[in-house]
């Protein structure tokens, strides 16, 4: 089973589709309770806030979006 996370990464041409990428964890306590973000390495691009933390920290990049200022990537994560 797979789970799909999304990261925002504002300089093109960083990562590819297809890529195996790792990821670091952080963790912050909010009013919300801690919540967790997720940075694909070495400074890639981050995730939102979540407040479930993953299993893995590694994925495959699968989409890359342009969205003018930035791009989204999807990675798939095996759980």
């Amino acid at each position: 089973m797979s789970k799909k996370m999304e990261f925002r990464m504002e300089r093109a041409g960083l990562i590819q589709v297809g890529d195996k990428v790792e990821l670091k964890e952080d963790a912050a306590s909010t009013m919300a309770g801690v919540m967790y973000y997720y940075t694909i390495k070495d400074a890639v691009a981050m995730s939102n806030n979540r407040k479930e933390r993953v299993k893995k920290l590694e994925g495959v990049v699968t989409k890359i979006e342009d969205i003018k200022s930035y791009w989204t990537v999807t990675v798939d994560i095996e759980e």
